[in-house]
């Protein structure tokens, strides 16, 4: 027999961001438990508004299941004492087990017998645990924030107002912080009562009958198709942000999409300002016409039903005019102040307390960006651009704008850069050196940006390094990892001619220079080895295989432009050719032969077999060409060059003795076929490959 289970926590409003989080911990916790408890159970689902957490589980088994279980002891010759009577040890195993002596049995295992205990345990009744393992639930929750309530220890995330717990058509048995487990929930804030849940099944519907859609999937179509609708009638696009949808959608029980207006002289202010205040501050969708200009209304959702939406779009908009007029007086504000007085304020405000303040670091990216841009040889015009957006690239972080939003630094930068009449690069720099932000986000689309954004990174990196901040496990509080990946990811999609010693190297001289290196400059150029490897690791395990990985960071990842096309590379080998199969036996084994080799070199007049000499002219008439294809990141040509010269490695094996008796010619055999590895080894180490 089986009943549907349902739990439901009624709550003060809480924070949407916490609420995804909160309900998948409810259910993982409830589940756990039922697992644990050998709980038979069916489907599990989940429900949550900004006012409960709630899961509902069908089909929980009226009964534990019985167990038996069988536990081994000691060994026969340790439970018997030469007497033939249960020893000490013997006695204390029975004793912990619950069970008397002659319950125990012996079995073999590996030779060896052992007494084993056979331990039985009869299920009790679901009702009668099921309240004592739902408040252990409550009480294992854990949230961002906590708070306290009344005169109660317990912490939770919200005070709790109400509880539903439901076994069946029967109350569990519950309380916490005064309030008792009971089947009356509570509906809609306003439109809403409380209201009777007879049983677990009908819990969805009793709270629509109530205006609260407890489904989180249904309540987010509705939210979107109605948006889709709306966007179709007024031939708008509505920009549908993921994380503000996830954040409106804790914010609703019965959701219902209008849109109100505001006054298109504020047009006049960059979009992307517009759009932060909506977003940030309101918690609207802002609204494009189908080139991508922004238009001058807004989308928000009702908390509540359809009645009177055009005073709530009044109100709405009365509320939106004073945020968008605050971000006017910013706006023109900022443009006062002069870039060199911008640059003036960077030096009070601190970076990082061994590494100075921000003004320190804007004149560090300054000389990293320089020496970069020296040694990739850019034109005279290309560096002095490079010099100046590294020289302004942190100045709009003084602004007022940047002040209300700190997501709009570099936005703001380029919008103010322009209007002082800095160069198109330089101001489009000024935007581009934070790219890129996140996963996922573009590199800079100018070189310029490219180098100065490098430059900033590598500084953080380095500069974290060398007072021993170092990420380790999830904690990473300048965002070192990001940083790192963004520099890959420059390096890669800019094609730069650039290694990674390239750029760690003029980030330290920098920091050396400035007397701000803590360790060694071996030490720290070590761990950023190791660091990037990681970073580099990540990159390539999104298109190719983890052995693949492994074959091809064995070959060395200075050169990143190098290392992404020599992994699709051999990862399409490797999946599409079965005779590669051979190819990689053939490597191998010149791999496995090469290791004994000195560091004598090849002497083709010592050549005494045909195998020998065969495998010689393979290898010397293409190598040149294989390296060349190596330099120009030409992968696939180099892999199929060193591909062919399998059949004459397979001759050699089969026709010549490597460790022949004369010293010269084995020698001299083991010296080709480290020439040959040498070469394979710049490609990947194929011993890596798991076939």
């Amino acid at each position: 027999m089986s009943k549907d289970l349902l739990f439901e926590i009624g709550l003060e409003e809480v924070p949407a961001r916490f609420m995804r989080a909160a309900i998948a911990q409810l259910q993982e916790r409830i589940v756990k438990w039922l697992d644990s408890s050998r709980i038979a159970y069916g489907e599990v689902q989940a429900y949550a508004t900004p006012r409960r957490l709630a899961v509902l589980i069908q089909n929980v088994a009226d009964k534990q299941e019985d167990v038996e279980e069988e536990v081994k002891g000691p060994s026969r010759k340790i439970a018997l004492d030469d007497s033939g009577n249960w020893s000490k040890a013997a006695l204390g195993f029975a004793r912990s087990q619950g069970v008397e002596p002659d319950q125990f049995t012996f079995k073999e295992l590996n030779g060896v017998e052992y007494i084993y205990a056979t331990k039985s345990s009869k299920g009790v009744e679901t009702a009668s645990v099921i309240g004592e393992g739902l408040l252990s639930v409550l009480h294992a929750m854990t949230f961002p924030k906590f708070m306290r309530w009344a005169s109660y220890d317990f912490k939770f995330v919200r005070p709790i107002r109400w509880i539903v717990a439901l076994f069946g058509t029967e109350v569990i048995d519950l309380e916490v912080t005064g309030v008792k487990a009971g089947n009356v929930t509570r509906g809609h804030r306003f439109l809403g009562n409380e209201a009777v849940v007879s049983e677990p099944s009908v819990y969805v519907d009793v709270l629509r009958a109530q205006h609260v859609i407890a489904d989180i999937s249904e309540r987010e179509q509705m939210i979107v198709s109605q948006i889709e609708a709306l966007a179709a009638e007024k031939n708008w696009n509505i920009a549908i942000k993921e994380d503000l949808l996830e954040e409106v959608l804790f914010l609703v029980e019965t959701p219902t999409v209008l849109f109100g207006t505001f006054d298109s002289s504020f047009l006049n202010i960059p979009q992307e300002v517009l759009i932060t205040s909506m977003r940030e501050h309101q918690r609207y969708f802002p609204v494009l016409n189908q080139e991508g200009q922004l238009l001058p209304y807004f989308v928000t959702v009702r908390n509540g039903g359809a009645d009177s939406l055009d005073v709530i779009a009044k109100g709405n908009e009365k509320v939106l005019r004073a945020r968008l007029s605050d971000a006017k007086f910013f706006y023109e504000e900022d443009q006062k102040l002069e870039i060199k007085d911008a640059l003036s304020k960077l030096e009070s405000i601190v970076f990082q307390e061994e590494l100075g303040t921000v003004g320190d670091k804007v004149r560090r990216i300054r000389k990293i960006a320089d020496s970069l841009a020296t040694k990739l040889q850019v034109s005279g015009d290309v560096a002095e651009s490079v010099s100046r957006s590294a020289d302004i690239c942190k100045f709009d972080l003084v602004t007022l704008m940047v002040g209300e939003f700190p997501e709009l630094q570099g936005v703001m930068g380029e919008d103010y850069a322009h209007k002082a009449g800095e160069k198109e690069e330089v101001a489009k720099a000024v935007f581009e050196h934070y790219q890129p932000r996140f996963a996922g986000d573009q590199s800079p689309a100018s070189l310029v940006g490219a180098i100065v954004s490098a430059a900033d990174k590598m500084d953080t990196i380095v500069g974290c390094f060398s007072i021993n901040i170092i990420p380790t496990g999830s904690q990473d509080p300048y965002a070192l990892r990001r940083q790192a990946a963004g520099i890959v990811q420059i390096l890669l999609d800019h094609q730069l001619p650039l290694t990674l010693s390239d750029v760690f190297g003029a980030a330290l001289e920098v920091h050396a220079q400035m007397n701000l290196l803590k360790r060694a400059d071996a030490e720290v150029r070590k761990d950023l080895q190791d660091f990037f490897a990681l970073r580099v690791k990540k990159l390539l395990s999104e298109t190719v295989r983890y052995d693949v990985v492994d074959a091809v960071i064995a070959s060395g990842f200075d050169d990143i432009s190098a290392i992404v096309p020599k992994g699709e590379a051999l990862m399409k080998a490797v999946l599409a050719a079965e005779e590669f199969k051979t190819t990689l036996e053939s490597f191998n084994r010149v791999g496995n032969l090469a290791s004994k080799a000195s560091n004598a070199s090849v002497h083709p007049e010592l050549f005494v077999e045909d195998g020998e000499r065969q495998l010689f002219d393979a290898w010397n008439q293409t190598n040149e060409a294989y390296r060349d294809a190596l330099s120009k990141h030409n992968a696939s040509e180099a892999l199929a060059i060193a591909s062919a010269w399998k059949k004459a490695i397979t001759v050699f094996f089969d026709s010549v003795m490597v460790m022949a008796e004369d010293e010269a010619v084995r020698a001299n055999r083991l010296a080709l076929l480290a020439a040959i590895d040498q070469d394979l080894k710049g490609f990947a180490d194929f011993s890596k490959l798991v076939g």
